[in-house]
């Protein structure tokens, strides 16, 4: 669907895709140009659904995001050894930024999001063995 919409009295065209039921309203801006004036190209939505389809074999050892936001940094990666407490994953909303830590201590079984991923409140960041 194109639509044409403008912001401080310039005008744009965008081009957005209308989300199903169970994909999150959030996009991510790409970039681009357009007759408009200057406009955007939205990439495709992420995907909702708490965990974004992946759920984790032990809840006990799944870390998940307490609110909705996007991915700032990823301190992590599978392997890594993590003591209980420490900082995993920040998270970003309305220009406040928020430290994940681990629940436990263990090793990093999976990384579900990357820097930039634009996540809901519960969604499944990662999970530890």
């Amino acid at each position: 669907m194109r639509l044409k919409i403008t912001v401080d009295n310039k005008a744009y065209e965008v081009e957005v895709e209308v989300a199903d039921a169970d994909v999150a309203t959030g996009v991510r801006y790409v970039g681009g140009n357009s007759s408009g004036g200057g406009g955007v190209t939205l990439a495709a939505p992420v995907a909702a659904g708490g965990s974004g389809g992946k759920e984790p074999s032990d809840e006990a050892k799944a870390v998940r995001s307490p609110l909705a936001g996007v991915v700032s940094e990823v301190h992590v990666a599978p392997g890594d050894v993590v003591e209980a407490d420490q900082a995993v994953v920040v998270l970003e909303a309305m220009k406040m930024f928020t430290t994940v830590t681990s629940p436990i201590a263990g090793t990093i079984k999976s990384v579900e999001v990357v820097k930039a991923d634009g996540v809901k409140q519960g969604q499944l960041l990662l999970e530890l063995e």
